[in-house]
Parts: structure tokens; C-alpha cells; sequence
């Protein structure tokens, strides 16, 4: 069994082709999206198409959330002023939501606003059944990093909470995999944390998408971490000649 894991697309329609074509040489049983298709890019209408094309079971991520609450034509909430400066201020994550909600379609707007949080399989293996879990943020929450430098005893608390052996999840668009004690005797040796990494926006100082693999082999799982190159260029290009600020292209050329 072969299982491929995407995530954090964020609109970069030329990252998640590569990858989509990077998947048809892998050949995985079946893919599947943690989430936030939209924002950061130009296409998130496009994203979301192809997703659904490819019948990719997919989680609702933050940004997927924030807009799919918003109605066609509805304004976003103002930002308070800055008692520093006497005026508001437009964070840069509050023009992406802008420009994305002016674009989003109704029918992809609905989609996001579709999307479970969650999405759980269980593996009957060699030694023990493995719960497979899969959450945007974390199991409690969109917006939560679960990142690397968490104690060991942290992961495990929030693992042993959802029941899951191996839990994969995004939102910070750094990649790792942590192998973890089990949980019990009738249960698999090792649990495995997974952050997917960021298809559209790496943030660790390589461009290329990234994505997950994992093999079953016997009753262990084989994660690989696996990296695309694109062409960048063509999505920088994009957001600066888009309304979104140029910092945005600035993040894809050196992946921060």
C-alpha cells in the first residue's frame, strides 16, 4: 500500500501541477490534501478545480475556512487602526484574503466550505492495527503548529488524545517526520508524526513542493519526504503582476 499526502497548496497552480504529475510517475494507491487550497496565489479557482478533477479527498485548512465563510461581494472586517501611526493598517495576509474572496467563484467557495476537519483510516498490520489520522493544524484545531522542536511527551500527549498512531498534518509548511514509542501491546511499535511540508508555499529554505509518501512494508510504514521543483518564476511573476504584494513572490523564489 502506497498513500501520498499533499498540503498547503495556497493557490500556486504550477507547484501542485508538478506535483500532480511527480504522483503519476509515483503511482500511490490514493492521495489525499490537509488543506488550504486557496490564498497567497493567483489561481485559488484553478486549485480548487483540479483538486475536485482528481477527486482528491481533501481537508478544510485555515485559510479554506476563513473564506468560506464570506459571501460573494461581502467586505472583510475592518483591520482596527494603529494607534501609532492614526490609521489601519492592511497586514499583507489581509490583502491575500482580500483579492482571494474578490476571485474565489461560488462554487469553489462552497467546496471549501464543504471540507471535514478531519479524515481517519485504520490499518490492519503484521503487528497490531495502526490509526492513521489526518488534520490540518492539529487534531483541536486549524490554526495550532504542531512543530518540530515540541517535546517527544507533547506529540504523545496530543496523539494519545486523537487515538492515532501515525498523524499527519500541515499548517506550518516545514516538513519532518518524528518516530515515536507506541501506545500498547496490540498496537504497532513505533507512532510517526508527519508534517506534509507546503506544496505551493515552502517555508524552509527550499522552493521546491513538497509532499509525503508513505509505504507499508510488513507492519512498518516507510515515510519519505519528498521534494518537486517547478518552475517558480512563473508563479513570482504571477503575484507581481497580481495586486498581491510583491513580498509574496519574494517567499516563493527563497522559500521563507
Amino acid at each position: 500500500m502506497r498513500l501520498a499526502f499533499i498540503s498547503d497548496i495556497h493557490a500556486n497552480l504550477p507547484a501542485l501541477e508538478a506535483v500532480l504529475a511527480d504522483l503519476d510517475r509515483q503511482k500511490p494507491d490514493a492521495v489525499y490534501c490537509l488543506g488550504d487550497l486557496v490564498s497567497y496565489a493567483p489561481w485559488p479557482n484553478e486549485v480548487v478545480q483540479l483538486i475536485r478533477q482528481h477527486r482528491i479527498p481533501t481537508l478544510m485548512g485555515n485559510h479554506d475556512f476563513t473564506l468560506s465563510q464570506l459571501r460573494e461581494g461581502e467586505a472583510l472586517p475592518t483591520v482596527p487602526p494603529d494607534p501609532k501611526m492614526g490609521r489601519s493598517v492592511v497586514t499583507a495576509g489581509a490583502q491575500s484574503l482580500a483579492f482571494t474572496h474578490g476571485l474565489l467563484g461560488n462554487q469553489e467557495r462552497g467546496f471549501l466550505g464543504s471540507l471535514p476537519r478531519h479524515i481517519r483510516l485504520e490499518f490492519d498490520t503484521a503487528d497490531g492495527r495502526s490509526d492513521v489520522l489526518m488534520v490540518h493544524g492539529s487534531p483541536g484545531s486549524l490554526n495550532e503548529y504542531l512543530l518540530e522542536d515540541r517535546t517527544e511527551a507533547d506529540i504523545l500527549s496530543v496523539m494519545d488524545q486523537a487515538g492515532a498512531d501515525i498523524l499527519l498534518f500541515g499548517h506550518s509548511h516545514l516538513p519532518y517526520h518524528r518516530q515515536l514509542p507506541g501506545r500498547s501491546p496490540d498496537k504497532p511499535a513505533y507512532r510517526h508524526a508527519i508534517n506534509t511540508g507546503s506544496v505551493g508555499k515552502p517555508k524552509d529554505g527550499d522552493p521546491r513542493a513538497g509532499y509525503v509518501l508513505i509505504d507499508w512494508i510488513g507492519g512498518e510504514p516507510r515515510v519519505t519526504l519528498i521534494r518537486v521543483a517547478y518552475d517558480v518564476e512563473r508563479a513570482a511573476r504571477a503575484i507581481e503582476e497580481s495586486p498581491l504584494p510583491d513580498e509574496f513572490a519574494d517567499r516563493l523564489r527563497r522559500a521563507y
